[in-house]
């Protein structure tokens, strides 16, 4: 498009927005977009922050470069000892994603559920521009481009984001796919998500009025406004936060928008079987996304369409922003190769001493000082309260580009995604459900191992110890519709699928009478194994009325190829035996919540039902605790 034809596109208001704070050569990257849409957010958002000047970053690697300069001489960044290694620090107080301030602006007659955080959209959006007024003044403003979903396919969706944190920016390189020329695809459509962020007011880089953090999501127009925050998950706001815009896009169009992790098993032969899986926080996701031996297409978020009938998955991403917590070299070699060699990697809030980073659980011995998320930092400092500072934070992370791992898919480029054949749900489970188990079908399993995910408390929570909380398909803080609603698109989703994927869950966390774990950290590369294999029909299952467990002698050869370990009927017997009033008792918690719901489909309370009734007819005929050789 000429200058002057782009320049027609847009407004004659925006326009002189626009010139009052980008340059020639801004203007033209901005302007060569044919978007009016666009245009006048970007306009709308220099007018509220009224930052300095504005760079408009493309696809172009001097662009892109310019972006990870900057990160560094404006010092939102530190260059470590390890080239292409940098460290960044959020706040003391802000270190997480924060549920309180993050609302939905809900429209006029539209009414949310009582577990979606949300406020009006009126006194939403004046509470957050009021927030953001002026908070760009001084500083350069930096416009971004990029793409959800593979670039040129179905899957993709265009993004624009606005903000003034070039750490933002350089994080959002190594997590995503460049969408400049993406964009330009897109001509004129309105169709793309807008995220505006501001760090606010500084010092010493770091967010001053954290306490004023302001997150708000508008559905309607697809956008998302956050301020005075800096941590990743709050401000990169193609991750959670447009996880919410996708889930409400999905349930529109007909596809689905998950917070789940695509593998690839590599079965006998080279055969090569992608699998999603769903877990909540500290469930073993990303452990499963990097068993040894098999491969990653994504550990976090995925879109799942059909295509031809068949059920097609992509990765939302192209990077990890990883929970760097007990990563170490011999659990962890292959995220470990990448943290310790040159390369680009983004280290945030951990410690670093003489240019080196130290983090919790990382096998090694902590210098005594260097500089934390607190500042100057030495043993035994204590906070405010009076409590001791470690040397690192548990939320600690690093950023690197996915392509970097040696178990690295290529398949996670590919524009038709993955065919997914089988869908793993998992939560937190001392005495429950099975090491392993298949659903019936596409229903059942979306109802029982999806619609009931729960996940224990653990130590890392504050209050009581094992106390289950409900996390529906390990979505339920991010939903931007309701729950039942929300269920009714995957069983739509299903339906339309002429073989949809096999459902399956697993639990890495049962626990014997000493309280002890009843199976190792390595062992879910079993689990995911004999799920290939069933994929594949090469192994038989025992009919439970929970599912379909695997046959003693299947899991005993695999622990032998797989593990190099024997695995004894004993071991078997507690993995796989039914506990069926542990199983009646998590369904009527579950029925519970969902009678509290409005619009949730019917098959949700007879299959339910029916698995009830499957329970307590084995209980009466067997007993409290049924093992699998008597079944």
């Amino acid at each position: 498009m000429g200058k002057k034809k782009a320049e027609n596109a847009a407004s004659a208001e925006v326009i002189e927005i626009l010139k009052a704070k980008l340059d020639a050569r801004n203007l033209e990257k901005l302007l060569a977009l044919g978007n009016p849409a666009m245009h006048r957010f970007v306009a709308e958002a220099v007018a509220l922050c009224q930052p300095e000047s504005v760079f408009v970053c493309t696809d172009d690697p001097a662009d892109i470069a310019y972006v990870r300069g900057q990160a560094v001489a404006r010092k939102e960044e530190t260059p470590l000892v390890t080239e292409g290694h940098t460290v960044h620090f959020d706040g003391y107080n802000d270190q997480g994603r924060d549920p309180g301030a993050t609302k939905y602006l809900a429209p006029p007659g539209v009414v949310f559920s009582p577990r979606i955080n949300h406020v009006g959209k009126e006194e939403g959006l004046v509470e957050v521009r009021e927030r953001m007024k002026d908070t760009m003044k001084g500083r350069q403003a930096l416009v971004r481009f990029f793409c959800l979903g593979p670039t040129e396919s179905e899957f993709a969706i265009s993004c624009v984001q606005v903000t003034d944190s070039f750490y933002v920016g350089h994080s959002e390189d190594l997590l995503y796919r460049q969408g400049y020329e993406q964009f330009r695809r897109l001509g004129d459509k309105p169709d793309f998500f807008r995220l505006l962020h501001s760090c606010g007011e500084t010092v010493d880089g770091v967010s001053k009025h954290h306490d004023k953090k302001c997150i708000r999501i508008d559905l309607e127009e697809n956008t998302v406004y956050s301020v005075n925050t800096q941590y990743a998950g709050n401000t990169v706001g193609l991750k959670k936060l447009s996880l919410r815009l996708s889930i409400n896009k999905a349930s529109r169009e007909g596809w689905l928008s998950e917070h789940m992790l695509l593998m690839g098993v590599n079965g006998p032969k080279g055969r090569v079987t992608y699998l999603a899986g769903a877990f909540p926080s500290a469930c073993g996701k990303t452990s499963t996304a990097m068993i040894p031996g098999e491969r990653i297409v994504g550990d976090d978020l995925a879109f799942l369409r059909i295509m031809g009938g068949q059920c097609r998955a992509a990765n939302v991403e192209h990077g990890i922003f990883g929970i760097i917590q007990d990563v170490k070299a011999a659990s962890d070699p292959l995220i470990w190769d990448v943290l310790t060699k040159p390369g680009e990697v983004i280290f945030s809030n951990v410690l670093v001493s003489d240019g080196t980073p130290y983090w919790l659980g990382d096998g090694r011995m902590a210098p005594a000082s260097g500089v934390n998320f607190s500042g100057s930092w030495q043993t035994g400092k204590k906070d405010a309260a009076g409590e001791e500072i470690p040397h690192a934070h548990k939320n600690a992370r690093y950023t690197i580009s996915l392509s970097k791992l040696g178990n690295y898919d290529a398949a996670c480029d590919n524009p038709r995604g993955v065919a997914l054949e089988g869908v793993i749900y998992g939560g937190r489970d001392s005495d429950t459900c099975v090491a392993v188990e298949e659903a019936f079908d596409w229903v059942h399993g979306t109802v029982t191992k999806g619609a009931t995910l729960e996940s224990e408390t653990t130590a890392a929570v504050i209050g009581k110890q094992g106390v289950r909380t409900f996390d529906l398909m390990s979505n339920l803080q991010f939903l931007s519709v309701p729950p039942g609603r929300y269920i009714a698109r995957h069983l739509e989703f299903g339906a339309k699928l002429k073989s949809p994927p096999r459902i399956f869950s697993v639990n890495y966390f049962l626990k014997g009478p000493d309280g002890k774990y009843l199976s190792g950290m390595l062992d879910k590369k079993v689990w995911v194994q004999w799920i290939e294999r069933r994929l594949h029909g090469e192994v038989e299952v025992i009919q439970t009325p929970t599912g379909q467990i695997p046959l003693y002698d299947d899991l005993a050869k695999l622990f032998r190829e797989c593990r190099k370990e024997e695995f004894t009927k004993e071991k078997y017997v507690e993995l796989f035996s039914v506990r069926c009033v542990k199983l009646l008792e998590k369904i009527e918690r579950i029925m519970k919540i969902y009678r509290s719901e409005t619009d949730v489909p019917e098959a949700v309370f007879k299959t339910l039902e029916a698995q009830g009734e499957r329970i307590a007819a084995l209980q009466a005929k067997k007993g409290d605790v049924v093992s699998p050789l008597e079944l």
